[in-house]
């Protein structure tokens, strides 16, 4: 049996508080959702990254708070 479904959908706002690697956020209809996971070498990195370590004692940079709000 097949559907054919016309939709005229109209978002004036659309929050989303989280979404992750395993989300989907669908707006209407769909038949049919597959999983679909590609891992990508965008920075061209040749090795593997460093073991992680143990956590620094201090920041990078410092960090000063912010002053003059009220």
């Amino acid at each position: 049996m097949n559907f054919h479904i016309n939709q005229n959908i109209t978002i004036y706002n659309l929050k989303v508080n989280g979404i992750t690697n395993s989300s989907v956020l669908q707006i209407g209809s769909a038949g049919s959702i597959n999983p679909l996971s590609n891992l990508y070498n965008t920075g061209g990195f040749m090795e593997a990254a460093p073991e992680v370590g143990e956590a620094q004692a201090e920041p990078y940079v410092p960090l000063i708070p912010p002053t003059g709000f009220t």
